[in-house]
This record gives structure tokens, sequence and C-alpha cells, in this order.
């Protein structure tokens, strides 16, 4: 197997680092806000090319021939230079967009794709309800067709940032009578209406990233369905697979585990670096040797997709281990944090480098084995649609 890339893609690899140099890494310009340098790098980076390759010009992409390893550089390098990168601007790239263009309408993509890539509007994703989280299926908000509006009537549960979004895609039963996996459709609705009821979940941590969203006669335009009626399924399906792409991404647990190398060297225990201590060595190289195999076993499945096969359940693998690896490093910083992981996040912020951020991820770690798919329903998809096993016996 090939590791190395050749000399025309070590170019490429140049021409990124450049211009991440010159127009990220060099700072704002003067008076320039955040928010305004972030805009303004996102601009350069898609008009360069760099950023929504796969979406077409005409809806604010920059419409790149489908390249995956270089595609794969710039995801490197953008990664290892912490800039913005097309996922920073939440559900409506990473989940919305590729739905829309692989089942939306015209209209539908030239009115929501373009200001969701621009983060002029805010999304999120309104799945889970209380009694069908793992069984999405059995989700129960339903909507009717009332003259040229769907009436949406129900509750959706965990639905992130909803406080501050301007429109959700929600998954309705509109077929009550059919059986659970069809008479679903894919909506999308404006969140600014009296209908609508956002009640913010407190968090350990304090805050309120989740949401519980309540619909009540609720109402959105007939043509506000993604795909055809009664066959949202399908659509949702798309979403599922984009977000556990998103999840189980490699930068990020690579970015994790430089973080946790940079705790052990700033947390002092017995009067030196923890990281000098052989057992937190021997810790931390364990970690490293799982994230070094989720690498070459994403050049596994990258190589498997570049000659067209399909890698069957090998994105369920990988999330699954992804979820794992994220278990392992929050347990370490775990036990650097101490007496400070009694604190919460703002009481600690300041006083060293890092550690208000590894409280927050170590209350909020168990997202990820639970978000796009919860791990234990990963491995009875491995183990039944991969190893042929039985499905467990359910007594009566």
């Amino acid at each position: 197997m090939e590791l190395s890339f050749d000399a025309e893609l070590d170019a490429v690899r140049q021409e990124v680092r450049t211009f991440l140099k010159e127009n990220w890494l060099s700072g704002a310009q003067e008076g320039e806000s955040p928010k305004a340098r972030e805009k303004r790098f996102r601009q350069l980076a898609t008009d360069r090319g760099y950023l929504y390759r796969n979406v077409p010009r005409r809806y604010g992409g920059s419409e790149q021939e489908p390249d995956a390893l270089k595609a794969e550089i710039i995801r490197e390098e953008f990664a290892k230079a912490r800039a913005p990168t097309e996922f920073a601007i939440g559900p409506g790239f990473s989940l919305l967009t590729p739905t829309l263009l692989e089942w939306g309408t015209e209209w539908q993509k030239e009115k929501f794709i373009p200001p969701s890539l621009r983060g002029e509007i805010v999304w999120c994703q309104g799945y889970s309800e209380p009694n069908a989280g793992s069984d999405l299926a059995s989700l129960r908000t339903r909507a009717e067709l009332v003259g040229d509006e769907w009436v949406v009537n129900g509750q959706k549960i965990w639905t992130s940032q909803a406080y501050r979004a301007d429109y959700i895609f929600v998954l309705v039963r509109t077929e009550p009578d059919a059986p659970k996996h069809q008479g679903i459709s894919y909506l999308l609705m404006d969140m600014k209406q009296p209908g609508i009821t956002v009640r913010p979940l407190k968090q350990a941590t304090g805050k309120a990233d989740f949401a519980e969203v309540f619909f009540d006669n609720a109402k959105t335009p007939a043509d506000w369905i993604v795909g055809e009626r009664g066959q949202g399924w399908t659509a949702a399906r798309s979403t599922l697979r984009h977000e556990r792409t998103s999840i189980r991404g490699l930068n990020f647990q690579e970015a994790r585990f430089r973080d946790l190398l940079r705790l052990a060297k700033e947390t002092m225990v017995d009067g030196r670096p923890a990281i000098e201590h052989p057992d937190l060595r021997q810790r931390l190289a364990m970690v490293e040797g799982y994230v070094a195999s989720m690498r070459y076993s994403a050049y596994r499945q990258f190589s498997m997709e570049l000659v067209g096969q399909d890698p069957g359940l090998f994105p369920s693998l990988r999330k699954l281990y992804s979820s794992n690896i994220s278990s392992e490093m929050v347990k370490i910083a775990r036990d650097l944090l101490d007496d400070d992981l009694l604190l919460m996040p703002e009481e600690i912020r300041g006083e060293s480098v890092g550690r208000h951020k590894w409280v927050h991820t170590y209350f909020t770690s168990l997202i990820l084995a639970i978000a796009g798919g919860s791990s234990n329903i990963q491995r009875n998809i491995i183990a039944e649609r991969g190893l042929g096993l039985p499905r467990d016996r359910v007594e009566a």
C-alpha cells in the first residue's frame, strides 16, 4: 500500500499551506472583528476552491472536480492551522446541504443553500423524540396537509442550538397508518413562528446547547417538503450518513490528542510535568496507537472509495471506534484535572491554558457515543448486517 503523495500533490499541500499562512495565520486585519475575519477568510477559501468543493457555484460553492486526495490534503492542512472549515457553520452545511443537493427541488437549493453556506441563517435538526431516539422510525410528531400548508403537532428533543436557529429540518409522520419506516416526510420549517416553543435543556456543564421543541399547530408551506411525501426516511438516511461521516472525522481525534498531550505537559504531578511519569506515558502511548490505527483504517476506507469499492459497514466500525477513542482520552484528562473537575468551566477559565475546555469536554464526552447513532446501535448493525449474527431474542 502506497501511503505517500506524489510530487503534484505535495505541491498542492504547499499551496494550501501558503494560502493559510497569508490569509489565516497572519491574523486579523486592523479593526476587524473575529466574525468578520472568519467571513472574509471563508470567501477567500471558497474562491480558491478550498471550501464547499462539492457545492455548485450557483449555490455559493466552489464547484471543484471530485478529487478525494486533494480534498484530504485540504482537510489536513486546515485542521493543523485551526482554520475555519465548512462544518463549523453547523448542520446547515454538514447535514442539510448534501441532503438538498441529493433530494431537494431547484428552488429549495437556490433559496436555502447559499445563505446557509454564508452563515446567514442557522439550522437545527428535528429528529429525536422522547420515545424515538435510537429507534428513530418510531417518531410520533405528525403533520397534516391542510390546503397549501402542513400543520405540525408533536415534540422533538435533544435539538442542538434550537434556541438560536432560524429554521429546522424535521421528520414528521404524514401517513399514520403506514408501517413505521414508511409514511414519514422530511419538512423544512421556520422556527420563528407562534406555533413553535423552544425549551432549553440545562446540562451538567451549566449550559443549554440542547433543547426540546414543541409544535402546536405550527405551519410550513406544502412545497417545503424534501423528497416525496411519505418517503422521508430515504432522505433522512442521507442526512444520517453525512452526520456519521462528520462525527467520525479523523482530524478531530488527532487534534484532541494533541490537546491532551498539551494538558499532560502543563499539569504538574509530584513536582514535575505529568507527561514525565511512566504510567501516564504508557496510557498516552496506548491512545496514540488507537489514533494511528484509526488513521490507517481511514486510509483503507479511503482507498476502497477511490477505486469504487463499497466500504460496506466500515463507516459504522469507524464511528464506533472513534467514540471509544474519545472515551479513553477523556478518562486520562479526568485524572489530570483532578480537583479541577469539581469546578464548572467558567470557574477555572484563565488559570491554565485548556483546563476549562477539558472540564467541559469531560462533561459532554457521552455525546459522541450517542449522536449520529449510539454505540450499541452501531454494534448491532455490525453484528447483524456484517457478521450475520442473529437478532437478540425478545422475551414475551
